[in-house]
């Protein structure tokens, strides 16, 4: 069987300022399985965003071939790959961008309504209980840590249930230990529900802590490493 999720070939995005092209993205080639973790590292400007943005349909290639959970998605429109990302993406992004008059149950939720899907709140439960938020149901975000708050960001992103989650510098506005906490939390959801992660970082020990590194340079792959297993943090199984 086939676990590759994500496979991109020859991708390049080029801009054009003035008279100057500027190759975010000069020709990568790439492949994400299910149950993996993958670390995009870089120096500002080597093209981590512009990477993660077309791997995960928001943004489109110049140049290359894109297969996303078997579909081919280069040259989409945007309505197209619109289609595309309804209900297989899950996106944490480093700002948790909470409403901040609704509850962590309610912003949690958000995503099914503007999918146009009714809420389960038994799967809803289950979900703040993977991300140890149970006694933080009814709590608004201005009574949350930082760490909480990129937590009910993640469910936010669970409750569509996708087949892959994408974050971009999810720990940057978290301290060490926190920070750690969700690379935990992403462990587990890789290894019990085979999700496959895709996530940005500055952070040179938490993108260790993935399945395999990346580094770029330049709009271009220099450096690639899989990472030794470190031991997984005991949790129970939770059916999202």
């Amino acid at each position: 069987m086939n676990d590759v999720i994500i496979e991109g070939h020859g991708l390049k995005r080029y801009y054009h300022r003035g008279s100057e092209t500027v190759k975010a993205l000069d020709g990568v080639d790439i492949a994400i399985r299910k149950g993996e973790i993958v670390a995009i590292l870089g120096p500002s400007g080597s093209g981590k965003t512009t990477l993660i943005n077309i791997l995960s349909c928001l943004d489109a290639p110049t140049e290359g071939t894109l297969n996303v959970d078997g579909k081919s998605v280069a040259g989409l429109s945007e309505d197209q790959l619109v289609e595309v990302r309804r209900g297989l993406l899950g996106f944490v992004f480093q700002q948790f961008s909470l409403l901040p008059t609704l509850t962590v149950t309610e912003n949690v939720e958000l995503p099914l309504m503007f999918l146009g899907l009714r809420t389960n709140p038994e799967r809803t439960r289950a979900i703040l209980s993977a991300v140890g938020l149970t006694d933080r149901a009814t709590h608004l975000p201005r009574e949350l840590s930082g760490g909480q708050m990129q937590r009910v960001a993640i469910a936010r992103a669970l409750i569509i249930g996708p087949k892959i989650l994408v974050a971009d510098e999810p720990t940057g506005n978290l301290d060490k230990v926190t920070g750690q906490s969700i690379i935990a939390l992403f462990k587990r959801l890789a290894a019990e529900e085979g999700l496959a992660i895709l996530l940005t970082t500055h952070n040179t020990a938490f993108g260790a802590e993935a399945d395999r590194t990346i580094i770029l340079e330049d709009g271009r792959i220099v450096q690639e490493e899989r990472n030794e297993p470190a031991p997984l943090i005991s949790s129970s199984k939770v059916d999202l």
